[in-house]
């Protein structure tokens, strides 16, 4: 019991100091970020770190963001119980939980089977039934739909078109881009199908999607 009621603690902390005061004021997202229990979803050698300022390590070496990021992503995205949503990146399906409780259907795409089948039974277990988790490489994947929101949750050296002309218009897509350690996090809107804009939300640094990387460059 003592466990549990700290975790709880943790987590109203977590919301309260880091997440709040990054200018995250969304009710709802507040709300989902304290009642989706994140410790279920980290790897069990690090669940004493669930709730820290930390990107949490993965397999693969792959990582959860931070709980801050994860605020102002859910919160960028601006969704609605009709929203259907597209996650590239699923890593440990923490975001994709978040995402579930704010939308109507989650998408998500995970390049590692392993991670992919983790996340599946880690929503599976918290009762989540209105996300569907692909084992796939996103820069092969052809989704038969498109989607009023995309969250990518690893950085990119640059956005891919195939990736804008997903989002329906009207739809909003978060992403981090540029060069690391001087990364960009942006909110892209599809305003018509030839026209999109892009805001500037923050600046952070996060690993690179599998494949998303710059291209290496060689001095002499």
């Amino acid at each position: 019991m003592a466990g549990s009621l700290n975790f709880e603690r943790a987590r109203f902390n977590m919301v309260e100091q880091q997440v709040r005061p990054w200018d995250v004021l969304d009710t709802r997202v507040l709300d989902v970020l304290g009642e989706v229990k994140r410790e279920d979803f980290v790897p069990p050698r690090y669940r004493k770190l669930a709730f820290t300022d930390l990107a949490i390590p993965l397999d693969h070496d792959e990582y959860m963001l931070k709980p801050v990021v994860e605020g102002r992503l859910l919160q960028a995205l601006d969704l609605d119980g009709d929203s259907e949503v597209l996650e590239i990146g699923v890593g440990s399906g923490f975001i994709s939980a978040c995402l579930a409780r704010l939308a109507r259907q989650v998408q998500g795409v995970e390049l590692h089977a392993d991670l992919a089948e983790r996340a599946r039974s880690r929503l599976n277990a918290a009762g989540i039934r209105n996300a569907q988790i692909h084992h796939a490489n996103v820069f092969d994947f052809r989704p038969a739909q498109s989607f009023d929101a995309i969250a990518v949750t690893g950085a990119v050296h640059h956005v891919p078109d195939a990736w804008l002309a997903w989002l329906k218009p009207g739809g909003r897509m978060f992403v981090v881009s540029g060069m690391s350690p001087a990364m960009e996090a942006a909110l892209i809107e599809r305003q018509s199908s030839e026209a999109v804009q892009r805001r500037s939300l923050f600046e952070t640094d996060l690993y690179y999607l599998r494949g998303a990387e710059p291209a290496p460059t060689f001095t002499l």
